[in-house]
């Protein structure tokens, strides 16, 4: 049998003892020395829930009498004073034209085409046609309710 000696480590048995400090000991010492964990407090804001709830958009439109100088005026305004006479077939291929256009016009009508019907829009006569058809903002049971039902059928919301 060998023994080896090394100055401050021994063996005894299945223990190592280094510096002195058995190994189980040595190693419980790095355990104790974590830091604690400190909870910061933190204040809460307390804030009243907003009761008002917004009103609910509308989304009504009928077309003015002077729809047509409208949108002649706004195409004067984004493609420049000289516009020809057959301005309904004016393309709208640059997305940038398109846009202010279609800006201009929601802004000065007070209605947003879709962005379901942009797609559609290649030319000013199509912006017109969609312009010119109204739009109501009913259900097909507030259609049902105002027409004329038979007297063997009646709606009622409430039961």
């Amino acid at each position: 049998m060998v023994a080896v000696s090394m100055p401050g480590v021994s063996r005894k048995g299945l223990m190592w003892i280094i510096a002195g400090v058995p190994r189980r000991e040595f190693w419980s010492l790095f355990r104790d020395q974590k830091k604690p964990v400190v909870a910061e407090t933190v204040e809460e804001v307390k804030r009243e829930p907003i009761l008002v709830c917004p009103p609910l958009r509308s989304r009504t439109y009928i077309s003015p009498e002077d729809l047509q100088s409208r949108l002649e005026c706004s195409i004067k305004d984004i493609f420049g004073s000289s516009v020809s006479s057959n301005w309904q077939d004016i393309s709208l291929e640059d997305g940038h034209l398109k846009f202010s256009f279609l800006s201009h016009l929601a802004d000065d009508l007070g209605y947003a085409m879709p962005n379901s019907r942009l797609h559609e829009m290649c030319r000013v006569r199509d912006v017109l046609e969609f312009y010119n058809v109204p739009v109501q903002d009913r259900s097909k049971f507030d259609e049902l309710v105002a027409s004329n039902l038979p007297p063997n059928i009646k709606i009622t919301w409430g039961y």
